[in-house]
């Protein structure tokens, strides 16, 4: 493989992990807007239309993080445990932040 193509290959590779730490951490907010915005202006000022619009944000998030771990597990080769970790903590509200700063640290190469 030449250096141009060689270069290209591993830098699409570091582009798809660094684009699903961005969708980690968008994911993580967009759940913290669910719960402390959205659903309180529902409840307590009657606009629902704030949690349909947050919901069908997040709900996309949610499915492009689940596609980018896919893609990250097969493309990466990370064990089971550590896809089956960042998909169960993608579930639980606020905890995802923690799967992006765990990205980060793989990113900068001081975590395999």
């Amino acid at each position: 493989m030449n250096n141009i193509a060689k270069f290209v290959a591993e830098n699409t590779l570091f582009c798809m992990l660094r684009i699903f730490q961005q969708i980690a951490l968008w994911e993580a907010i967009s759940t913290v807007i669910l719960f402390f915005v959205a659903m309180p202006l529902k409840y307590f000022a009657d606009v629902p239309e704030a949690v349909r619009i947050a919901g069908s944000i997040h709900g996309f998030l949610v499915v492009i993080f689940v596609i980018l771990l896919l893609a990250c597990w097969q493309t990466y080769n990370w064990k089971f445990s550590r896809v089956l970790i960042y998909f169960a903590v993608s579930l639980i509200p606020i905890v995802s932040f923690w799967v992006e700063k765990d990205l980060k640290k793989i990113i900068k190469g001081q975590k395999k």
